[in-house]
């Protein structure tokens, strides 16, 4: 039996399983898909929020602000990429600028430090792109950016360093109350062999799915809605065409249309805020597209749309409630909801991991793990070297010198490292989250097959098992002279 059964392998739930990894306790993670951050935490905004938009008193407000404090420590000891680069709301000439100011009383009442309100001279002296009806802005200096996959995979890597299980291809299909805490029915949807899985207590972290878990057992219901969110990746010659993250003032749907830098220096445009039924639904759409397009000019001008390489579309777990659900079921003793989390979700994590940490504590007043370590190194970069230690790391090790993604210059060396580190990556996308191998202008198109070779080699596994992304998306279905 386990002591905790983590369900979701996104950034709250591999948050939750790290800082659960600091205390003697046997620990598992199940995720449906065949690797982390494979739902909201692989395609959003990619932002550190800096905690003016949440309502004060609400569950939104505390985690934010307490997470984007966290994010700097955070992001040292699991080596993520992040940057303080600055949030900016802007208010057009056509909008009232009284809703620039209960943004920054909302921000001030909830903690959020470095407040103010800059006039259009002092905002173009920063952002010299902004549309010309832009009239003042409120900005917010610990606004951030960071990569949302290394972020999370850091966490998960680093909890199963620290001894987490991870059942990856496992699905939960039913979860029943026992006398020793709850059993999990699991199948495996590589193999399709089905199990049972007993732990005393579940922590509910599966996004859009999380009303499902809850509702099974109990009689508090959940009802969370798929909010789907369209994006447009721009090359990195558009990267710095704004250095700040630019927001317009927000609506009822979430905070508008977004331009901002990403820190592997993209330009992201989007979401979209779309209510969908199916929440499977991730596909994108002309309308939604064009829409982005008209949308951001109004707060941005000239942004580059010729120079988009990728679109994509993720959903957000959006509850009735419009707040975090976090906390014990009250009628489901040791069911531990981190429900509906939607935007801030990613910058709320360390603080969310904590929390519901804590909680466990109170409950199983475990032991401290003394072989607990906070340090995660993540992969490589040979960028990040000078000339002489480049050229010394490839005589060490040739594979760095072996060019395998021409677009971000990605070597056989670090989707090595990729593939034999915790967790490492058993797909093309598994490879792409964690070296950026496809993701620069040819998407893939020149890579996919060397790194198809490199898998098949190094796993070991047959060229006709691997996948795009899982279960159902293999790449090879047979030979010319078969087919």
């Amino acid at each position: 039996m386990y002591d905790v059964a983590i369900i979701g392998a996104g950034v709250a739930g591999s948050a939750v399983a790290r800082e659960l990894s600091r205390y003697q306790l046997k620990v598992c993670v199940i995720e449906r898909e065949e690797d982390v951050c494979c739902g909201t935490s692989k395609a959003n905004s990619a932002i550190i929020h800096a905690g003016f938009d949440a309502v004060p008193g609400s569950m939104k407000a505390k985690v934010n602000v307490e997470g984007n404090a966290m994010m700097d420590q955070i992001a040292e000891e699991l080596d993520v990429p992040f940057r303080r680069n600055g949030s900016v709301v802007v208010c057009t000439k056509d909008q009232d600028p009284a809703g620039l100011e209960v943004l920054m009383e909302r921000g001030r009442a909830n903690g959020v430090p470095g407040l103010q309100i800059l006039s259009r001279d002092e905002l173009l002296a920063k952002e010299p792109n902004l549309s010309d009806d832009v009239v003042c802005a409120l900005f917010a200096p610990t606004g951030g950016i960071v990569c949302p996959f290394h972020l999370t995979m850091g966490y998960a890597e680093n909890a199963c360093s620290n001894g987490v299980e991870f059942f990856l291809n496992t699905r939960v299909d039913a979860i029943a109350k026992t006398e020793a805490g709850y059993s999990l029915s699991v199948t495996h949807t590589d193999t399709k062999v089905s199990e049972e899985k007993e732990a005393k207590i579940v922590i509910n972290a599966a996004g859009v799915y999380a009303d499902v878990f809850n509702n099974m057992v109990s009689e508090r219901k959940l009802h969370i809605t798929a909010r789907k969110g369209e994006y447009m990746l721009l090359d990195k010659d558009a990267g710095k065409h704004v250095s700040s993250t630019i927001f317009q003032l927000p609506s009822k749907m979430g905070k508008g249309v977004l331009v901002t830098p990403t820190v592997h220096g993209n330009l992201l445009v989007g979401p979209t805020a779309v209510d969908v039924e199916n929440k499977e639904s991730v596909n994108t759409t002309q309308d939604g597209l064009d829409s982005l397009g008209r949308t951001a000019s109004l707060s941005v001008k000239n942004v580059p749309l010729r120079q988009v390489i990728t679109s994509f579309a993720g959903l957000r777990a959006h509850e009735d409630s419009d707040d975090f659900i976090i906390g014990e079921a009250p009628d489901a003793k040791g069911f531990i909801n981190v429900a509906g989390i939607e935007s801030p979700g990613l910058s709320s994590a360390p603080a969310i991991g904590v929390m519901v940490a804590d909680m466990v504590k109170e409950m199983l007043n475990p032991e401290v793990n003394p072989d607990f370590n906070p340090i995660r190194k993540g992969i490589l970069d040979p960028d990040t070297l000078s000339l002489e230690e480049r050229n010394e790391l490839i005589k060490k090790n040739p594979a760095y010198g072996n060019i395998i993604c021409r677009c971000e210059m990605v070597t056989e060396g670090e989707i090595l490292d990729a593939i034999h580190r915790p967790l490492g990556a058993r797909s093309l996308d598994g490879v792409k989250r964690r070296t950026r191998a496809g993701m620069g202008r040819c998407q893939a198109g020149f890579c996919s097959p060397r790194t198809m070779e490199i898998l098949e080699r190094e796993v070991p596994m047959s060229m006709f098992d691997i996948t795009k992304n899982g279960v159902g998306s293999n790449i090879v279905i047979g030979t010319n002279k078969e087919i």
